[in-house]
């Protein structure tokens, strides 16, 4: 059966799109952990686990699955970032994947300006250098959510119930989030999206850079500039996802890596580990809100350098609280080799502009020229290069930062965090005798006060 995992396309074992081969082969066993803030895509990573994926590649259709799911945070015209991991690699730090939305040119000429889409592209990036599966496949879950439609999550529904009035303003929205009376969709209403679904049926065949510099780019970018978004093929064809070093930190003989900046949440989270505090703080947000400062200050040039030398010394910047962010999602994936994703993502406002680009059903993300930088972070926990141990991430606009610190806590310790009161919303998974190792010890857990899953393949925790 190991050697299934490492030969097997998806549709060769079974996943096609969710509709499970009966006479397909199952890894038994464990095969890892999901923690998410949607249940549907969290089973939708937790299928490609079971049916052989790696956590790249269970991530990766996690996150396509949630522009179907959950696209008030994390349509296809949203962006975020990603840590990956896995035992054995060289130096033992893994890699940052960061594709924040990224504002488009005419910005300031547009009625309302999106941000460039990069969603689909950081996520190609991230599988591309962890997975083990074709793309092609790994889109096909998320494209048969949106053909066959999706009860909308509790999740959802709260978001929706925030923006109704604007939402439902416009026409294309409006056929998506409505229910016909008026009224946006309630929690378990059906939600069909079929243009959604040719877009992505589109970038199956064709590929990821299809949005990018094909047909379905030039679709888009015509839709765009209809709803006011003002993005330009140039817009798409020169906005990249980049692999970057994650910060890192040690502590009691583990070695952290956190997000870098630009997705700067990763430096307040490790502030807020660092500084020990087994509860909710807001080190995190004013260390944030310092490095903020500190980078307008020097003209935008400050680097990861940088933010690694101020954590290393231990001189890190201090600033107010921060205006209110945009809000977010994050999960992370952890497989049975002890590989692990986590990601944060954001739509850089609820629903981004509230317009849907024409024809293919995506939600435009918001640029962020006019919007404040959101607060990303991710962190995952390993002993060197040889065994990894915990991995959290968090949501939670200003607070994620300081909600993801004391998530990875607990994560270490092998517990569940106190959670009575905040915004913040985390998700981990925790290994305290490490992977590979003793896999029975592994769990993932979710914040009980959201309507998150945390999932493996065999048992929900």
């Amino acid at each position: 059966m190991a050697a299934l995992m490492m030969t097997c396309s998806l549709s060769a074992c079974g996943l096609i799109g969710g509709h499970k081969d009966p006479g397909a082969p199952v890894v038994t066993g464990f095969v890892g952990e999901v923690a998410a803030d949607e249940p549907q895509a969290a089973l939708v990573a937790r299928d490609v686990l079971a049916k052989g994926g790696n956590a790249a590649d269970a991530a990766a259709a996690l996150g396509m699955a949630l522009s179907v799911t959950l696209p008030s945070r994390a349509s296809l015209g949203a962006g975020g970032a990603c840590l990956a991991w896995k035992p054995g690699q060289e130096q033992g730090q893994g890699q940052a994947f960061v594709f924040l939305p990224k504002a488009g040119q005419a910005d300031a000429k547009a009625d309302r300006p999106a941000a460039v889409p990069m969603l689909a592209r950081g996520l190609y990036l991230m599988q591309l250098r962890y997975g083990s599966a074709d793309f092609a496949d790994i889109l096909v879950p998320a494209r048969n959510l949106a053909t066959d439609g999706v009860p909308v999550s509790g999740l959802l529904a709260s978001d929706l119930a925030a923006v109704q009035s604007p939402l439902l303003a416009d026409e294309k929205a409006r056929a998506i989030f409505s229910n016909g009376n008026g009224s946006v969709l309630k929690v378990s209403d059906l939600m069909v999206q079929p243009r959604l679904a040719g877009a992505l049926e589109r970038m199956r065949i064709a590929g990821v850079g299809d949005l990018y510099g094909g047909s379905l780019g030039q679709t888009f970018v015509q839709a765009s500039q209809a709803s006011g978004g003002g993005l330009t093929s140039s817009d798409l064809r020169d906005s990249l996802a980049t692999a970057e070093q994650p910060l890192m930190l040690s502590a009691d003989g583990v070695q952290i890596s956190f997000l870098p900046p630009p997705a700067d949440g990763g430096l307040g989270t490790a502030a807020a580990f660092a500084g020990g505090q087994g509860h909710a703080t807001v080190r995190g947000e004013t260390v944030v809100s310092g490095w903020r400062a500190r980078q307008a200050g020097k003209g935008g040039s400050a680097s990861v350098a940088d933010a690694q030398a101020l954590l290393t010394s231990g001189s890190l910047p201090s600033g107010s609280a921060l205006p209110p962010l945009p809000a977010s999602t994050s999960f992370v994936v952890t497989d049975r080799q002890g590989e692990t994703v986590s990601c944060a993502l954001t739509m850089n406002n609820l629903f981004g502009t509230g317009r849907v680009a024409g024809s293919t059903g995506i939600v435009l993300g918001a640029s962020p020229l006019r919007r404040p930088q959101p607060l990303l972070t991710a962190a995952i926990a390993h002993q060197g290069a040889a065994q990894f141990r915990a991995a959290a991430t968090a949501s939670g606009q200003n607070v994620a930062a300081d909600t993801a610190a004391v998530a990875l806590q607990a994560a270490l310790a092998g517990g569940r965090p106190e959670v009575t009161s905040g915004p913040g919303r985390a998700n981990f998974v925790s290994c305290p005798a490490g992977l590979p190792g003793d896999s029975g010890k592994c769990f993932g857990w979710t914040d009980p006060r959201g309507s998150g899953l945390a999932i493996s393949s065999d048992r929900q925790k």
